[in-house]
């Protein structure tokens, strides 16, 4: 529908990333990024072995 997610389009999607929020905010948007797939990685990983043990006790 859509087509292929090219290099062009990722450059224009990076500039208007980069007008919405500036220069300086850039490093503190992809650092809070990177935490938030840290932290839901993570809750993922702590769920797995209760999710285990409740199939396991059927």
């Amino acid at each position: 529908m859509f087509g292929t997610f090219g290099v062009m389009e990722m450059v224009i999607l990076f500039l208007i990333v980069l007008v919405i929020f500036g220069a300086k905010k850039l490093p503190q948007l992809g650092r809070g990024m990177g935490e938030g797939i840290r932290n839901f990685k993570t809750g993922l990983k702590d769920d797995k072995p209760e999710i285990e043990e409740s199939t396991e006790a059927k």
